[in-house]
């Protein structure tokens, strides 16, 4: 049978960077989404990357080998040896994968616990693992409920009342560090959901906000119009830094875009006015080695953690309620699961206990003498009833998969009656999930 397999590394099991070394920015992810399908063992496959994790969540049939091959491919990508990878990497199977992208999907694995942006990169993430063509009936289901249940917990909470991001504390840190925003001008690198988010924080605090992009220059000039500011290009971006007082950096590049030999440059020009440099990007867009410049203070993604850290406390009641509301979505989805084994797994179990019949049967027809074929035929009768009523029970509570433990259930049958793998079930034959889990 298949099983649901989820691989992945976050801002709480490695630094920024090793996490912008695994990072996959879409053009990159469709092709290893493709890669990842065409191993054996991976049948359906899709990528989760953002500022704080990259996630393979996979449907595999032999889960070990299925692991080995994806951690081999992302420790390529990354340009390391498998050991260096593994001990920052989490390997969930099952519920527990499901479980895990619920919880990452309502914002509860977020640095910024309960940001609204992770709901729509979850979203993103599988309509791109469509487009590859590298989706399929479990991974539907799958991310299905994971975004009914974000969506659950955002109108049955206030998890996210405050409307914290990663950007709007980036924008605090600097207000922070600056003493006050207001008439401060800031240029920000890249016109995507988190370069908005910046600039609509930027907005409020009265700074003057110039929007560097290049291939997306249409959405930066979209920007400028929306939150009072201008739109330039890259090829402005020095003389634009040298009159700025903040820099923040949200592009979804591969590369570095603010080296540090021009960032020296910049500040030669700035007349010993310090900058502050904020990279929300990952892979990095500003050169680490920026924090050795005199004049400079750079801060990236992880080092927003302090800050976050005392914004957890007033979330911490409304995530209790999440975790509620998570549980009971996982139950729904782990009875979904659970029936996709439970009709082959029950004709596996009676093909084996018919075929025991009649070899008993076929054992003993030499010592039946005098036997009639009517007397035959009755203990062939008597055979069967005994088979029906030892099975009687087992199939009923396999069939009850209310309580959601039926997947658990499968597997220990097979086990214990040594059952081969039985073939797929047809996905439309299987129970649904509950409505509540199934809406969009």
């Amino acid at each position: 049978m298949s099983e649901l397999l989820a691989i992945g590394l976050s801002h709480k099991t490695a630094p920024v960077g090793l996490r912008e070394r695994l990072a996959l920015p879409p053009a990159r992810a469709a092709e290893f989404l493709r890669d990842l399908r065409a191993e054996p063992e991976i049948s359906e496959a899709v990528a989760i990357s953002t500022c704080n994790r990259t996630e393979l969540h996979l449907v595999v049939g032999d889960a070990v080998e299925a692991e080995s091959a994806a951690l081999g491919m992302l420790a390529r990508q990354a340009g390391i040896r498998v050991t260096e990878l593994a001990p920052s990497i989490y390997s969930l199977r099952n519920c527990d994968a499901a479980r895990h992208l619920f919880r990452v999907t309502a914002g509860l694995e977020s640095m910024i616990v309960g940001e609204a942006e992770v709901q729509g990169q979850v979203r993103r993430a599988w309509e791109a693992g469509g487009a590859a063509g590298t989706t399929g009936p479990m991974t539907n289901q799958l991310f299905r409920a994971a975004v009914a249940t974000g969506k659950r917990v955002r109108t049955e909470t206030a998890i996210g009342e405050r409307h914290l991001s990663v950007s709007s504390v980036a924008v605090a840190l600097a207000r922070d560090t600056l003493g006050g925003l207001d008439g401060r001008e800031a240029v920000v690198l890249g016109a995507g959901e988190t370069g908005e988010l910046t600039a609509r924080a930027l907005s409020e605090q009265g700074v003057e906000t110039l929007f560097v992009a290049n291939r997306r220059r249409e959405r930066a000039l979209d920007l400028a119009r929306r939150y009072h500011g201008h739109a330039a290009s890259f090829d402005e971006l020095p003389e634009a830094i040298v009159r700025a007082d903040i820099v923040v950096a949200a592009t979804s590049s591969p590369h570095t875009l603010l080296s540090a030999e021009e960032v020296r440059d910049v500040m030669e020009e700035r007349g010993g006015r310090s900058l502050l440099l904020v990279d929300l990007a990952v892979p990095r867009d500003i050169d680490p080695a920026c924090r050795g410049i005199r004049g400079v203070e750079l801060h990236d993604v992880d080092d927003l953690q302090a800050a976050v850290d005392r914004n957890r406390a007033v979330r911490r009641a409304e995530a209790a309620r999440a975790e509620g509301i998570v549980e009971e979505e996982i139950q729904g989805f782990a009875t979904w699961l659970g029936s996709l084994e439970v009709r082959p797994t029950l004709a596996a179990l009676r093909s084996r206990a018919d075929a025991l019949a009649r070899d008993v049967l076929a054992e003993n027809e030499g010592r039946w003498e005098g036997l009639t074929e009517k007397d035959r035929k009755r203990v062939a009768a008597i055979t069967r009833a005994v088979v029906n009523r030892f099975l009687h029970e087992p199939t009923r509570r396999m069939k009850d998969t209310g309580d959601g433990r039926a997947h658990q259930r499968m597997q220990v049958v097979r086990e214990l009656w040594g059952l081969d793998e039985p073939e797929e079930p047809a996905l439309a034959d299987v129970h649904e999930l509950p409505r509540r889990a199934r809406e969009p």
